[in-house]
């Protein structure tokens, strides 16, 4: 059985300021993200053959996960598994927008890169308690701006995501308290565009569809 871990992050604590305190990375990736993994394996210890499943192929088969732990491997590891790809998606020093097939595709489906980012901005202010907002590429191709409540992940409804932003008061409250809007605005300048085209190209190649 192999056993989940966390993986390493790919920056210092402080980079990402003033965007995100050094204290709320140190928090949230050294406490809360360890939790979901060591709770996800708590979980799989019960039934170990599932013990070398990745968190996400976890998700994308919930139905077959037994029904005793299936509510904790959903929790854990798309908590896991969400803030794995967090991590990726954020760098010091950002790109300011995507660029190629990415780009393209974003200008095709909203419009603009800027109505692509209000669009997003404003789903992740509608979505009520804790949450994700997501960039993610349909089986048709295509991208879609959704949410999703608590630690739920698109690989439950067939869609590969390819940005993602942690909505949890968690993520934010050490240094925006109750002022989600102003960090959605900030977090802007961290997204590692460089990561989501990279995503993005990964999943269209999985996809039967030329894009």
């Amino acid at each position: 059985m192999t056993e989940h871990k966390l993986p390493t992050l790919p920056y210092a604590y402080d980079v990402l300021e003033p965007y995100i305190d050094a204290r709320t990375m140190e928090i949230h990736y050294s406490k809360h993200h360890q939790t979901y993994v060591n709770n996800l394996n708590a979980a799989i210890e019960k039934h170990k053959e599932f013990g070398d499943v990745t968190a996400e192929n976890l998700i994308k088969s919930l139905g077959s996960v037994p029904e005793d732990i299936r509510v904790a491997v959903r929790n854990s590891a798309g908590g896991h598994a969400n803030h794995s790809m967090f991590w990726q998606v954020m760098k010091p020093k950002a790109e300011a927008e995507p660029t190629g097939k990415l780009s393209e595709n974003i200008g095709k489906t909203f419009g603009s890169f800027k109505s692509f980012q209000e669009t997003f901005t404003k789903t992740a202010l509608a979505q009520f308690g804790s949450g994700w907002a997501w960039l993610s590429f349909t089986n048709l191709g295509g991208l879609e701006v959704h949410s999703t409540p608590n630690q739920n992940s698109p690989l439950e409804e067939g869609l590969i995501p390819l940005l993602c932003l942690d909505i949890w008061e968690h993520a934010y409250y050490l240094k925006y308290q109750n002022r989600r809007p102003e960090y959605v605005e900030k977090w802007w300048n961290v997204v590692n565009w460089e990561k989501v085209d990279e995503n993005y190209l990964a999943a269209a190649g999985h996809s039967l569809l030329k894009i």
